[in-house]
């Protein structure tokens, strides 16, 4: 029962208020974000010699190498969120021509101005004809690709275009702190980084890089976002190595993060969600 002089029990004031629409990834993909899809593929001889069935970069005639289903699955899904379907593709880790210097940033189509090829048909074949022409080599070194993505991520922060760099590798990462310092430069980019790892060699360095527990750091400096996804290619064969692989389980989690990884970004830049016609949705 209130008392007959009772008034309130007090009073709140909103000194201000706003509406927030949250906006889907494919929101923004029919709004007219572009997915922008990079390939790194690890050309290092802990790999094998590609002669040899034995090398994760054998080329069977008769079937796909670890290398090329982990492209497949990836890229088959990510093409079709990509309008041009120019695909720029990179390798690191190999002796390359004509004067066989080692370079952990070069174009698997042989042209360092325009390294794009022409869908995920013309990424394999780049990398086919590339095991033809570089000696494999080492070490494995990530930093450089992941500032070669960053720097084109770096010009366009408006929120029209977001980076993918798939890095498929097979071993032990030979320049972690420059990668990490890399990966928290590029965690304030619309970038995002997919590493597969492709072998039986231990991964705990790429668990690091994922930062799904600890967000990764370097020199105090931690980053910004979660931009990286690993996945073991491994936990993704049926039935032991050579019986078979399930595609669709792999691509669905080498994909799983991406969307909320651009949703993140475009609410830290504050970047607008267009309609399908192009203007800012209200």
């Amino acid at each position: 029962m209130k008392k007959k002089k009772y008034l309130n029990s007090g009073t709140v004031t909103l000194l201000s208020f706003a509406v927030e629409a949250e906006h889907t990834f494919l929101d923004y993909i029919r709004g007219g974000t572009q997915l922008n899809f990079t390939v790194a593929i690890d050309f290092t001889a802990s790999n094998g010699n590609p002669s040899q069935p034995t090398s994760l970069h054998y080329l069977s005639p008769f079937q796909l190498n670890a290398y090329s289903l982990a492209l497949r699955a990836v890229g088959d899904i990510i093409q079709d969120y990509d309008s041009d379907k120019m695909f720029p593709a990179l390798g690191f880790g190999a002796k390359v021509p004509p004067d066989g210097h080692v370079s952990h940033e070069f174009p698997l189509n042989g042209d360092a101005s325009n390294p794009a090829c022409h869908g995920i048909a013309g990424v394999l074949e780049a990398y086919q004809r590339s095991l033809r022409h570089v000696q494999l080599y080492g070490p494995t070194n990530f930093a450089p690709v992941v500032n070669h993505v960053a720097r084109s991520a770096a010009t366009v922060l408006d929120g029209s275009q977001y980076f993918v760099l798939l890095i498929i590798t097979d071993g032990v990462i030979s320049d972690m702190a420059q990668t990490k310092e890399a990966i928290v430069n590029a965690a304030k980019l619309p970038m995002s980084i997919i590493i597969v790892g492709v072998g039986q060699a231990e991964f705990d360095a790429m668990v690091e890089l994922d930062g799904d527990d600890i967000r990764i750091s370097s020199r105090g400096k931690v980053a910004e976002r979660d931009i990286v996804q690993f996945v073991p290619f491994r936990d993704y064969m049926t039935g032991g190595p050579g019986a078979g692989l399930s595609m669709a389980g792999l691509a669905r989690e080498v994909l799983a993060e991406i969307p909320d990884q651009l949703l993140s970004y475009m609410k830290d830049c504050r970047a607008p969600q267009k309609s399908s016609r192009g203007s800012s949705a209200a």
